[in-house]
C-alpha cells in the first residue's frame, strides 16, 4: 500500500466516523426519551450505553484525523493515534455497563409502558446490527481498528437491544422481566470493554504481529535469490498497521548489490502485505564460498542457447569461489519454453527460485534478463570458449 493509497483509506474511515456519530446520538435521542416516557429501566440503561457510543465514535473520528497526519517527532507515523481511539471506546463501553447494571440493582421497579418502547427498541436493534455489520467491513477492508472497534461497539449495542426487545415482547404475557434484562445487558456490554481494552493495551504496548503474518514475511524474503536466511525479525503493531525490521544474511560480494536488494525488498514488501507500512531491511553480506551459475543450453551438453527464455535447457553448476572449480553440474529442462504468453515473466521468476548468482546469457534486453538483474543476479557474456559448446 503506498502513501496515496493509504491517505485515501483515512478518508473513507473519516466519513464514516461521522456519520457514525450521528446515527448514535440518533438511537440514544429515541431509546433514551422512549425509556423515560415508558419507565422501561432496559431501554433506558440501552440509551446510556448509546449515549456512551456516542462519546466513543467522537474518539474514532479524532482518532482517524490525528492518524494521517505527519510530523518530524513520530518518525514512524501517527497511527496509533487510532489504537487510542479504540482504547477511549473500551472505556466507554465498560462504563456503560456499569451505570446499566447499577440501573438494574438499584432502580425504582415498574411496568414498563411497550406500546412506545416496543416498536423503538425493534427499530433500534434493525439499525443498530445492520450498522454494525456494515462498519466491520469497513473496518476490514480499510484496515482500521478503530472502526473496527466501533463495529463491534454497534453489534454490542444491537445484542443489548435484543435483549431489551425480548423483555418488553413479554410484558403483555404478563412476565416483567425488565430490571434482569437491563443486568444481563449490563455484564454483555461490560465484558466486550474488557475485550477491546486488553486488545488496545497490548497494541499501546508494542506487542508483535500475529506469528503467522509474520511467518510469511520471512519466508517471502528467504525465497530471494540473494537472501541466505532471515537472521532476526522484529515486528510491531502500529495501530492496525505494523512496521518490520529484519537483518539477512546475503551470499554477495558487493556492497552495491547488498543494498540494491534491500531497496528493492522493502518496496516488494509493502506492495504484498497491505497492512505493513515499514520495512527496514539491515544486509549483513559477505562472499560465499560456492557460487550457482545457470546457463541456457540447447541440450545436455549441448551448445549455449542465444535465446533465453526459449532455451530448452539450462545447466546449473555450483563452483568454488576461491579455486573456480565446478563441484556439481546439473542440467534441468525449461519447463516453460513453449509458454504463448509472457514467456520471458514465467522463465525469469522460475530460475530466480533456483536462487542463482550469476546468468550467462546473450540476449540482454529480454523481460528475464531484467527481471534477474533487479534480483542482484549478475549477468555475463558467454566467453569464446563457452560460446559454442558447454
Amino acid at each position: 500500500m503506498n502513501k496515496k493509497q493509504s491517505r485515501e483509506k483515512l478518508v473513507t474511515a473519516r466519513k464514516r466516523a461521522i456519520f457514525s456519530i450521528c446515527l448514535n446520538l440518533f438511537l440514544a435521542t429515541i431509546k433514551g426519551v422512549a425509556g423515560v416516557v415508558s419507565g422501561s429501566a432496559a431501554l433506558l440503561g440501552d440509551a446510556i450505553h448509546s449515549t456512551t457510543d456516542v462519546l466513543a465514535s467522537t474518539a474514532v473520528f479524532i482518532g482517524l484525523w490525528v492518524a494521517g497526519r505527519e510530523h518530524p517527532s513520530f518518525p514512524y507515523g501517527l497511527y496509533k493515534a487510532e489504537t487510542v481511539a479504540t482504547l477511549v471506546t473500551s472505556v466507554a463501553v465498560i462504563l456503560a455497563g456499569y451505570e446499566i447494571g447499577r440501573q438494574a440493582l438499584f432502580g425504582v421497579p415498574g411496568l414498563p409502558d411497550v406500546t412506545l418502547a416496543l416498536p423503538v427498541a425493534a427499530f433500534s436493534f434493525v439499525i443498530a446490527l445492520g450498522f454494525g455489520l456494515t462498519q466491520l467491513r469497513a473496518g476490514k477492508r480499510l484496515n482500521s481498528p478503530a472502526l473496527s472497534a466501533d463495529a463491534r461497539d454497534y453489534l454490542a449495542d444491537s445484542f443489548s437491544t435484543a435483549v431489551v426487545l425480548i423483555s418488553l415482547a413479554l410484558v403483555p404475557l404478563g412476565y416483567n422481566i425488565d430490571r434482569i434484562a437491563a443486568g444481563i445487558v449490563s455484564l454483555f456490554v461490560f465484558y466486550a470493554g474488557g475485550q477491546l481494552f486488553v486488545s488496545a493495551l497490548k497494541d499501546l504496548l508494542d506487542a508483535s504481529i500475529d506469528r503467522e503474518t509474520e511467518r510469511e514475511i520471512i519466508k517471502f524474503v528467504e525465497q530471494h535469490p540473494r537472501i541466505n536466511r532471515v537472521k532476526k525479525c522484529f515486528s510491531r503493531n502500529a495501530g492496525g498497521r505494523f512496521l518490520v525490521d529484519m537483518d539477512v544474511v546475503m551470499h554477495t560480494p558487493s556492497h552495491k548489490t547488498a543494498d540494491l536488494v534491500a531497496d528493492r525488498l522493502e518496496e516488494e514488501l509493502l506492495m504484498e502485505f497491505p497492512g505493513l507500512v515499514l520495512a527496514r531491511i539491515r544486509p549483513h553480506y559477505a562472499p560465499g564460498k560456492f557460487i550457482k551459475r545457470i546457463t541456457p543450453v540447447t541440450e545436455p551438453e549441448g551448445e549455449v542457447s542465444l535465446q533465453l527464455a526459449s532455451a530448452p535447457w539450462f545447466l546449473v553448476e555450483t563452483i568454488r569461489t576461491d579455486t573456480k572449480e565446478v563441484k556439481k553440474r546439473q542440467f534441468v529442462e525449461n519447463r516453460y519454453k513453449d509458454a504463448e504468453k509472457k514467456k520471458g515473466l514465467l522463465v525469469g521468476r522460475w530460475l530466480l527460485k533456483l536462487k542463482p548468482d550469476e546468468l550467462m546469457a546473450v540476449d540482454k534486453d529480454r523481460v528475464a534478463i531484467v527481471l534477474l538483474k533487479e534480483a542482484g543476479v549478475e549477468i555475463v557474456q558467454p566467453s569464446s570458449d563457452t560460446s559454442t559448446t558447454i
